[in-house]
């Protein structure tokens, strides 16, 4: 390698480290963090398409024969946050100097007959009005807030498109939601706290109080009567949530502020707390479930900070909570060009939801 190309890579390494060496997001990190999902939309394989097979001719289809749309980035939910993502960029940077490389890359996607075929793979087989639920459709709910509060024309005419998949998403989880009698307290996609967070807030963009009436009452029948939760014993080796933290952060969303924080009071142990704070040690960002504790960084700097904005001034946990916040996104935004695909394909849409929450 001659000298020329050497320095070129020590710039770029240290370049990256300045830009993200900071927690606002800027034209110079959008930028970088686009190019992932970009890459990744269009990314076939490798691909874990989580399909029940009902027989041989079902079995046999690729995994965009499944999906014509959110077919990329290994797995239908990663490519729905991955639009997601490249939605809100376009609409904070107007100017990016990709934006017609994203806009051709989302126009690709946001046709009506593709999302049609998208809606009726849910209940075209056996399982497959459970798939991806609740996980990949809070974030479809989330891709379809992002458009509905876009005033932009071609936001209007991608939103259009996405209807027939957000009905759907809308309608089961409106027959499941009365009869899931218990939460799922993961750390990873099965998380129940974290869709309600996501389709609470859709429900409230669409103005459907009904949904938020049942969200709500859900939350407290799942949440109001925890106290001491044992936080002590997060993380588990794979996530990407903590459980704990995304059960406040809806309760926060849900509860005035005097009922929320005497809630919080008795929902934490020192010992917890203290836990949660601790940066979580990823020792392989090549595997691609140990790389999902960066993403666990990224989520609890997003809940922290939105737990902390609903806490009053003099709450023991309001500095604490923002701080770590701070602390948690300084170290992990580096470190998301620094393992392979696994964290590739999905990290960045974390870091960018992250850095929207303050």
């Amino acid at each position: 390698m001659n000298q020329k190309l050497i320095y070129f890579f020590i710039v770029v390494i240290l370049y990256s480290s300045v830009a993200f060496a900071q927690t606002q997001l800027t034209t110079s990190i959008a930028l970088q963090l686009s190019r992932m999902p970009l890459h990744c939309i269009p990314t076939e394989f490798p691909n874990k398409t989580s399909h029940l097979s009902d027989g041989v001719a079902d079995a046999r289809l690729l995994p965009h024969e499944l999906h014509p749309v959110f077919y990329g980035c290994l797995d239908w939910h990663s490519s729905v946050h991955g639009h997601w993502m490249l939605i809100r960029l376009l609409k904070q940077f107007p100017q990016l100097p990709n934006r017609d490389s994203i806009i051709s890359a989302l126009s690709e996607s946001f046709q009506l007959p593709k999302m049609q075929k998208e809606a009726e793979y849910f209940g075209k087989y056996t399982a497959s009005q459970n798939y991806e639920r609740t996980y990949g459709w809070a974030w479809l709910l989330k891709l379809d807030e992002e458009l509905l509060t876009w005033n932009d024309p071609i936001a209007k005419q991608w939103h259009e498109a996405l209807q027939p998949l957000t009905q759907k998403i809308e309608t089961l989880w409106k027959a499941y939601l009365p009869k899931q009698t218990y939460p799922n307290r993961t750390g990873v996609h099965g998380n129940t706290a974290f869709g309600l967070c996501f389709a609470i807030d859709w429900a409230r963009a669409t103005k459907d109080i009904k949904f938020e009436q049942l969200i709500t009452q859900k939350a407290k029948d799942f949440y109001w009567n925890n106290k001491k939760i044992p936080a002590y014993l997060e993380p588990d080796g794979a996530d990407f949530f903590s459980p704990s933290l995304l059960a406040a952060d809806l309760m926060q969303r849900i509860l005035p502020q005097a009922a929320f924080v005497k809630w919080l009071n008795s929902y934490y142990t020192l010992e917890g707390i203290n836990r949660i704070c601790q940066l979580p040690v990823v020792s392989d960002r090549n595997d691609y479930q140990t790389v999902h504790l960066d993403g666990l960084s990224f989520s609890r700097a997003w809940c922290m900070n939105s737990i902390s904005a609903k806490l009053p001034a003099n709450h023991p946990y309001k500095n604490k909570f923002k701080a770590t916040a701070d602390k948690f996104m300084k170290e992990s935004l580096p470190q998301i060009f620094n393992g392979g695909y696994g964290g590739e394909h999905w990290l960045a849409s974390f870091a960018v939801y992250a850095l929207s929450v303050k």
